[in-house]
């Protein structure tokens, strides 16, 4: 079992920037996969970044440029830094943890979702 909070979310101006932190309940190093997600209303939950135990990274397009993620290992804890903001990227912003069992199986660990609202 992995729990997950994310923290960071708020209002800002388009633009702006935030970082979002996202602090788990285990060595992340133990992790293999650890990301972060996205969910306006009324639309599906997309994929924003992702980054592997050994920090490689993958990006929806629509963040490229922009948005970063990275992974402290001390502190059990992943961030986004989102940059250069705009009023499309509002939505909430969910943490996801992928664990592969040695037996194959990959468990998904989801935290409670931190809100980003971008003004115009």
């Amino acid at each position: 079992q992995v729990q997950l909070v994310e923290s960071g979310g708020g209002l800002v101006q388009a633009g702006g920037s935030l970082r979002l932190s996202c602090i788990t309940s285990r060595s992340i190093s133990s992790i293999n996969t650890m990301g972060w997600y996205r969910q306006a209303p009324g639309k599906q939950r997309e994929l924003v970044a992702t980054i592997t135990s050994g920090d490689s990274t993958n990006y929806a397009d629509s963040v490229k440029g922009r948005f970063t993620i990275s992974r402290d290992n001390a502190k059990n804890t992943v961030y986004l830094q989102m940059n250069s903001l705009k009023p499309e990227d509002t939505a909430v912003y969910y943490c996801n943890a992928a664990v592969r069992t040695i037996s194959g199986i990959t468990y998904y660990y989801w935290g409670q979702g931190t809100q980003v609202t971008v003004s115009s």
